[in-house]
């Protein structure tokens, strides 16, 4: 039904914007960036991804960032798309990067006519109302107490990768096998790691926490806190979400960012009835450039790193 009428807002760009960013990039650096296509959607959208590498140069390490899973989460592919822009200019000698900037095509279509039409909705599923957040095939089952008390928290799709979005991402998991995978949410200020749909610390905390504070450090400050999914809550819990599954079944280690800490603010009222506000700022600029740098960091520490393990073993004293 149609609520309060959104205020339009030119920061966030529609999906052809987004792709015509790109475009030149394409155009300029064809050794640097290449488009793919990854699967369709729903709908039969394409589901595009770029990889990213400095031409010539042989690579140890890969690393995917994809974004816009949930249809009201602009910020996330401004960023994802941001971060391409950064990483083609800044190249990591050793790191193939590989951004999905849209993973949820039919759902976003959804969000920008809502927007266009004046439409105050809450979009967060694919064409077929399905949270691809939950749609993945690992720790599905939700053994908590809290599952009877608070249900609502512990919903999932009834059969794992149901979505050919989902499938899409898992078919490019199988096929690439990252070392690092970064999903891009928002709201929150948080790097989150796994587990989310349990408790106990993943077998690769120690790790998981170090490159998260490696992210987290390169912000600033009010920089996000490093934090296991699962204990964001004593209550919550995750069932189905994307970085279990590629955490638990690729044994990549795996982020989820909540960028922002919201769009809504005391001193606009109108904010806290517009769903869009919920999850994007008036002003991406300062939000998008933040993580850029916390993704920038990452990706230029795991080649340092590369390189200096592979001179260290090299060593004659070795």
């Amino acid at each position: 039904a149609r609520q309060s009428e959104p205020e339009h807002n030119e920061a966030y760009r529609f999906v052809p914007a987004l792709h015509r960013s790109i475009a030149p990039l394409v155009r300029s650096r064809p050794g640097v960036i290449q488009p793919m296509i990854i699967g369709r959607s729903v709908e039969r959208r394409p589901i595009w991804a770029f990889r990213i590498r400095r031409a010539g140069e042989a690579v140890h390490t890969k690393v995917l960032v994809f974004a816009g899973i949930h249809a009201l989460e602009w910020i996330t592919s401004e960023t994802a798309v941001e971060f391409i822009q950064d990483t083609v200019h800044q190249p990591p000698r050793g790191v193939e990067v590989v951004v999905v900037p849209l993973l949820n095509p039919d759902g976003r279509e959804r969000a920008q006519a809502d927007r266009l039409a004046g439409e105050n909705r809450y979009r967060r599923a694919n064409a077929r109302g399905v949270d691809l957040n939950r749609d993945f095939a690992v720790n599905t089952e939700a053994k908590a107490i809290w599952k009877a008390i608070i249900p609502a928290y512990y919903g999932r799709s009834q059969t794992p990768l149901s979505q050919p979005e989902s499938q899409a991402l898992d078919a490019l998991l199988a096929a690439e096998q990252f070392d690092v995978a970064i999903s891009l949410h928002a709201f929150g200020g948080f790097f989150y790691t796994p587990w989310s749909g349990l408790w106990k610390r993943p077998a690769d905390w120690s790790e998981l926490h170090r490159l998260g504070t490696v992210m987290s450090a390169a912000q600033g400050s009010h920089a996000y806190k490093v934090r296991q999914l699962a204990r964001w809550g004593f209550f919550f819990r995750a069932h189905g979400s994307e970085i279990d599954h590629i955490y638990g079944r690729y044994g990549t280690l795996a982020y989820l960012i909540e960028i922002t800490r919201s769009g809504v603010t005391p001193f606009r009222p109108r904010s806290m009835r517009e769903y869009f506000q919920w999850y994007n700022p008036p002003n991406p600029e300062r939000h998008t450039l933040r993580t850029v740098r916390a993704l920038r960091s990452l990706v230029h520490t795991l080649d340092w790193e590369a390189r200096a393990a592979a001179i260290a073993d090299s060593s004659p004293t070795k």
